[in-house]
């Protein structure tokens, strides 16, 4: 039937209306990859990653067909892009019970498209639940259009669909691949366009370790992705997502799917609530002069397991980013200008380079060559460690991981792994992998979504995942990994656990600063179930402010909380409640005392700041 239609002001202002006020903060002066970097920022934080299994429900909020066939009263149609006819009605038409797992033909059931195909990104979480590019379409479409592209399909047609959609030959202008490709009908190319940019701005920092185009026969590779975080796909590929997402604009289907998305994983598709970013990100021009070399390279920092890096910029002006090379291997990349390179071995003798790299990804020649031999031993942990263990009622998970190896983490190749029990036998699941930065002497939580601690909120947590890694009934074993490296385990692997990871809160012992892959409890101490205090903050014991420690009781308080150590340093001292609300504040609170008066607040939690550096305690 035909297709609802809004007028194109009410569109954008109904669509800026839903960006909560702030969401894009940082943005307005920016353009090219700088812009793409900021707003992966901004919809990679704080989001809530469902199960797989999630999202069939889901759709009832996000993909119901109120635009064609049904109106706004539809409760039940889910809205499929590969089987839509937007100018008529539809062959054939799903509720979210008609899900299947395979089908033979057209209209037998549906079941849960990757746009961006599973075999990318390995089937990991959070990628492999995303709502933003996981959609439900017709199962023998979805069957047949297997991991191919997207793209534009040939004379050589293999299928043709119901809705016209069909697979063919690729003939994207300017690509090398000659291989199948699924070529969406006109009315959701748009749709297409602005789910894959998505991915490509989501997912910056890991683009580079997913299945990209590197095959020694291109024109047979099915994945358009090129390995860069900048670009991300390759130049004729971006080229065909530029001109469908202008042939067929943001509309209002899309607009309130992005919000409905956004009410469930908390972050949104940018290129909804700003389509001109598309071409502000991927519309540059790049010359072909090789940018200067980055010079003045130096180890800052020598230690046991890292080296950190410095150097000064470029003076070309389209450099985006530096590639760092570890004995002639690139290891790193970076938009700065400093790095620490880790997971190096004590006692050995390393050579590192920089190159400068612009927007056509033309190489610099190599900066000075500076070597360093790492320390035997150091004071810092050799790696990030798991520091607290939550497994209480219900769905009260929370993991606590901490970093004190002296320097910031990219956590990009860092994940979690859970075994489970088959009934024949134990084996590991997809894993659930972190990304961003955690800075040294932070400690940051993953989360249940569904979890409902008294002293711990879900907007508190850097990471929320219902992926299987955070589902624990306190008989698994789980890791946390460097790649494919176990850094630290919980529980013993190929047994049962229950005896002690069950209906219990284990917090590491402020002694223990390393991780380790043999697992003891003595390295623990044990709560009930659902304690959960201080969780995401160091021990109380050991609270570090530029390079000095704190000792911060009682904890609970009762009148007074007392704090020893170098205190004449801390400025000022602010007391929050969970709302983030200033309940007290103090300059130089240390002066002549070295107490803090609780004795007016209510009983509650409650955050204490000094300066920058956040411990929670309890009023009773």
């Amino acid at each position: 039937m035909k297709k609802l239609l809004l007028p194109l002001l009410l569109i954008s202002s109904y669509a800026f209306a839903q960006i909560p006020a702030g969401y894009y903060d940082g943005t307005a002066a920016l353009t090219g990859y700088a812009l793409k970097s900021k707003v992966h920022e901004i919809i990679s934080a704080k989001n809530i990653n469902w199960h797989y299994g999630d999202l069939t429900n889901f759709y009832n909020q996000t993909d119901l067909d109120k635009y064609y066939d049904h109106g706004a009263s539809n409760t039940t149609i889910l809205l499929d892009m590969y089987s839509e006819i937007p100018t008529g009605p539809d062959s054939y038409e799903y509720t979210t019970a008609n899900i299947i797992g395979s089908a033979s033909a057209e209209g037998q059931g549906w079941n849960r498209e990757h746009m961006m195909p599973q075999s990318t990104f390995y089937s990991n979480y959070p990628m492999y639940s995303d709502l933003f590019y996981v959609v439900p379409t017709d199962a023998r479409i979805n069957q047949l259009r297997s991991n191919y592209p997207y793209g534009i399909a040939g004379a050589t047609t293999f299928y043709t669909f119901t809705n016209s959609s069909k697979i063919g030959n690729s003939v994207i202008p300017g690509s090398v691949y000659t291989g199948r490709v699924y070529e969406p009908i006109n009315e959701f190319k748009g749709d297409v366009a602005r789910c894959l940019l998505y991915f490509a701005v989501r997912y910056e920092g890991k683009l580079g370790t997913f299945n990209f185009n590197n095959s020694t026969n291109p024109t047979s590779d099915t994945n358009p992705l090129d390995g860069t975080e900048e670009r991300s796909f390759d130049p004729a590929y971006i080229a065909m997502l530029l001109q469908w997402h202008a042939q067929d604009p943001v509309s209002q289907r899309e607009i309130d799917r992005n919000n409905a998305v956004y009410a469930i994983q908390k972050n949104r598709n940018p290129f909804i609530d700003n389509p001109s970013w598309v071409n502000a990100i991927w519309g540059q021009t790049s010359d072909a002069i090789v940018p200067q070399t980055p010079t003045n390279l130096t180890v800052t920092q020598n230690s046991a397991y890292f080296a950190t890096l410095n150097w000064s910029p470029s003076a070309s002006t389209d450099v985006i980013g530096y590639k760092v090379y570890q004995n002639g291997t690139v290891v790193a990349s970076t938009q700065g200008t400093s790095i620490s390179i880790d997971h190096l071995l004590p006692s050995t003798t390393y050579q590192f380079t920089v190159k400068s790299y612009d927007n056509g990804y033309l190489l610099s020649s190599d900066s000075n060559i500076v070597s360093t031999t790492t320390l035997a031993t150091d004071i810092y942990s050799k790696d990030l460690f798991v520091s607290k263990y939550l497994e209480g009622t219900s769905n009260n998970k929370a993991l606590e991981i901490t970093n004190k190896t002296g320097h910031p983490v990219n956590l990009s190749d860092y994940r979690l792994s859970i075994q489970f029990y088959s009934g024949t036998n134990y084996y590991f699941v997809d894993p659930y992998e972190l990304e961003g930065t955690v800075q040294n002497n932070e400690v940051f939580v993953v989360l249940n979504p569904a979890a409902n601690f008294s002293c711990y909120t879900i907007n508190q947590a850097k990471f929320v995942t219902a992926a299987p890694q955070m589902t624990y009934s306190g008989s698994n074993y789980i890791e946390l990994r460097y790649k494919s490296t176990s850094v630290d385990g919980i529980g013993v692997s190929g047994q049962s656990n229950t005896s002690t990871l069950a209906n219990v809160s284990l917090y590491r012992k402020s002694t223990v600063n390393q991780p380790t892959t043999t697992f003891s409890i003595s390295e623990w101490d044990a709560y009930a179930s659902d304690y959960c205090m201080n969780l995401g903050t160091l021990s109380t014991s050991d609270i570090i402010f530029n390079n000095n420690k704190f000792q911060i009781y009682p904890n609970p308080a009762d009148e007074s909380i007392y704090v020893k150590g170098n205190v004449d340093k801390v400025k000022e001292i602010q007391i929050l409640d969970f709302s983030g609300k200033l309940m007290y504040s103090e300059k130089n609170p240390f002066k002549n005392k070295n107490y803090i008066s609780v004795k007016l607040l209510t009983t509650g939690n409650y955050l204490l700041k000094l300066d920058e550096k956040t411990v929670q305690f309890l009023k009773k």
